[in-house]
């Protein structure tokens, strides 16, 4: 197929890759130069922005930060749109609100495009293997048309419906979980530091015990080495989490862990944080006590 990819960051560059090594005609579309510069070192065509993707492109996927920048990636001046053949298929894979990935829909129907509300799980080395998690929801014909591009970038696709919206409520929820988790993750090691235990042998014990999580492992992991280079940046859950909350404000439903969660990367953020890998939200018990992190 020919294949466009918007966003080149961690998770997009991953599946433009993937979507390359499946044989697939692909152009990654990105403001930055150096990202397009990587793409094209490995093969594939390259663009600034939607409007120079080739026309006739039959598939889109759509990996930026929030609903706006989807939004004006596809439909904005300069937007994807106009060079996607007609019956084309938008993979839109942002995390969003349901309704803005209902409003989005909306908007490709309106041109005659295919609408996948798609949002991606898996993290940066899942998305370069092609094994990332979709959660999706749309209709049998966009699932139809979106086949050969999910088959190339994940290896598990959940089919949660034919109404745009409900992949887009799977992965805030998903969202909450996995921010509440970080957030709890940095909390217990920041402590066990405070308290004198062996970082190293903390780690050891959790990652082999019940208390043990899969952020707690891959996060903290990163911590005891000192490497804050983001794969997911505190700034990201800072969105996230105010999708979340957000969303349950909309339906009377109260998220207080959430919540306190997102006051503390919105506290990373403020100290200069929020480009940093979202595990060292651990440097605000950092600031907070003056506990000394491993490799600092």
């Amino acid at each position: 197929m020919k294949v466009g990819v918007i966003g080149l960051g961690s998770m997009g560059m991953g599946a433009a890759l993937s979507l390359l090594r499946a044989g697939h005609e692909v152009t990654g579309c990105d403001m930055r130069a150096s990202a397009r510069d990587e793409f094209a070192a490995a093969g594939g065509g390259v663009a600034a922005t939607g409007a120079e993707l080739p026309q006739g492109t039959e598939a889109v996927v759509v990996l930026v930060v929030n609903a706006a920048q989807t939004e004006a990636a596809l439909f904005g001046e300069g937007g994807a749109a106009p060079r996607l053949a007609p019956g084309a298929v938008i993979v839109s894979s942002a995390t969003m609100g349901p309704d803005a990935a209902r409003a989005l829909a909306d908007k490709a129907q309106e041109r005659q495009l295919l609408f996948l509300d798609a949002p991606v799980s898996g993290g940066a080395v899942k998305a370069r293997s092609g094994e990332m998690t979709v959660m999706a929801s749309g209709s049998a014909a966009a699932f139809g048309a979106a086949e050969p591009v999910l088959g190339a970038i994940a290896t598990k696709v959940w089919h949660l419906g034919e109404e745009p919206g409900i992949g887009a409520t799977v992965k805030v929820v998903h969202q909450l979980l996995a921010g509440v988790h970080i957030a709890v993750a940095a909390e217990a090691m920041a402590l066990g530091i405070r308290a004198g235990a062996d970082p190293q042998a903390l780690y050891d014990v959790v990652t082999s015990a019940a208390g043990n999580s899969w952020m707690f492992e891959n996060r903290m992991a990163r911590v005891l080495t000192g490497d804050d280079a983001p794969r997911s940046a505190v700034d990201i859950f800072v969105k996230d989490l105010g999708l979340v909350t957000e969303m349950a404000r909309s339906l009377n439903f109260p998220v207080p862990l959430a919540s306190q969660a997102q006051q503390l990367f919105t506290a990373a953020r403020a100290i200069g944080q929020g480009g940093k890998d979202d595990g060292f939200v651990i440097r605000v018990w950092q600031a907070m006590t003056g506990i000394k992190l491993p490799g600092e």
